[in-house]
């Protein structure tokens, strides 16, 4: 697939990373000489110095011969004036970045989709969401919504406490949980597994399994009898993305501590947040922590702009007795070496969850929605069985399913449906797909369409 980016900036320039280990066509667009000459020293890319939102540029970086144009510059007009040349070009896939929630929350008058761009996302909303569900689930790794909230991908590690330490899949002491849910692999130092019947869980693994929320949560509240719903939430850093976060969470009955440097920006979160505590001070100050009433039984948040002030603020608030924190992070190759060094419980990059919300245009047609997960290796794919899927009207073990693929869970109208061996799958089923990564592109041909 040839894909044109627009912007060369550390979103541009890892998802350019992203795509290329999958040996696509890349083209970078930026009127940064300086950031194309880095990217072009990194990745073996085309690169066009100009601006993005200029015909001519597009043009002459091959916009008619393009499948996919992405544009993630830090200006939204650019981003949507060079979707809509893209449109106008007939470029079959269009993705726009922007910050302004006018243009994400705008009414149907002025539905940026009436441009033809095919998705208007936006970098902190897709974040605020991951962290959302992370909160809601405490002593989860990660987790990641499927099907439109109706299905739950998570990860959770091995204590010793935990009833799991020594089962077998055969051998199951819960067998009624485990048919409502399905574990999809697990990690085991720095190797994949995925379990057979007589995988014996130890210590230490962190394992995936994916069921609806409800199932999702009894699982957790057996397998990590430990962990506990947290008292209170603080949230370092009242921009964007924070202010998001406790929005969302005052959705929910968790009391939430908003903790912001700037009087200004403070006051305007202030008038915009009903029953969120909005603090002036900082995060890195012991006696701000302490206003803040860090608790044992807290979450600690840390999305300032800062990765390396983030990290420190966690850290203090571990120190201050915290049950959990999580950094947002801009470079996503510092999330596995945060996880390996276990400095925090968690971190999360904003452009990884930008990412994820790109990924199924580049997977085919009948892909609905692709995700990454942090820590565990390979793909989540939301795909559909069309009308002449090879798969249509055919029973689960009868399908010749590529090495490295499992069948996670089946969607059928609004019913999610157990993948058992028996089930005939029909034209219109949705299907989520564990992909190992050497098995994606197997994925990809077999539902390009």
């Amino acid at each position: 697939m040839r894909i044109l980016i627009i912007g060369a900036g550390n979103a541009g320039r890892h998802l350019a990373a992203k795509l290329c280990e999958e040996r696509h066509d890349i083209v970078i667009v930026d009127c940064d000489e300086a950031a194309l000459n880095e990217v072009a020293a990194q990745l073996d890319i085309q690169t066009v110095n100009g601006e993005g939102s200029s015909p001519r540029v597009l043009e002459r970086a091959g916009l008619m011969k393009t499948d996919l144009l992405v544009a993630v510059t830090d200006r939204d007009e650019v981003n949507i004036l060079a979707c809509a040349f893209a449109n106008a070009a007939g470029v079959p896939h269009k993705v726009a970045r922007v910050s302004n929630p006018d243009f994400l929350h705008a009414n149907a008058k002025f539905d940026l989709r009436k441009l033809g761009i095919d998705l208007v996302i936006s970098q902190k909303e897709e974040c605020a969401d991951e962290i959302f569900t992370i909160l809601r689930m405490p002593g989860t790794l990660e987790a990641v919504d499927m099907f439109e909230n109706r299905v739950l991908a998570v990860g959770v590690k091995i204590h010793m406490d935990s009833p799991l330490v020594m089962t077998t899949l055969k051998d199951f002491p819960r067998p009624e949980l485990l048919s409502r849910i399905r574990i999809m692999g697990l990690m085991r130092a720095d190797e994949l597994l995925i379990p057979k019947g007589d995988t014996q869980l130890m210590i230490g693994d962190d394992i995936y399994f994916c069921g609806v929320p409800e199932d999702v949560h009894a699982f957790l509240e057996w397998a990590s009898p430990e962990h506990e719903r947290f008292e209170k939430l603080i949230i370092a850093g009242g921009g964007d993305l924070g202010l998001q976060i406790a929005l969302r969470m005052e959705k929910t009955d968790t009391p939430v501590v908003l903790i912001e440097r700037n009087p200004e920006r403070a006051e305007a979160c202030s008038l915009l947040l009903d029953r969120t505590l909005v603090i002036k001070g900082d995060a890195l100050d012991q006696e701000t922590l302490e206003n803040a009433g860090v608790i044992h039984g807290s979450a600690f948040v840390a999305v300032t702009g800062s990765d390396e002030n983030n990290i420190m603020i966690c850290l203090l608030a571990e120190k201050a007795g915290a049950t959990f924190t999580l950094a947002q992070v801009t470079r996503p190759e510092y999330v596995p070496i945060i996880g390996s060094l276990s400095l925090l419980d968690r971190a999360v990059s904003a452009h990884m969850s930008m990412i994820n919300a790109i990924l199924h245009f580049v997977r085919g047609k009948n892909v609905k929605a692709a995700a990454l997960l942090h820590k565990l290796p390979g793909e989540l794919l939301d795909v559909v069985i069309s009308d002449a899927h090879r798969w249509a009207d055919k029973p689960i073990r009868a399908l010749r399913i590529p090495h490295g693929v499992m069948i996670a869970t089946v969607l059928r109208g609004q019913d999610v449906i157990p993948p058992t061996g028996d089930l005939v799958l029909r034209k219109g089923d949705r299907l989520v797909l564990f992909a190992m990564p050497s098995a994606v592109s197997r994925v990809e041909d077999l539902f390009k369409g």
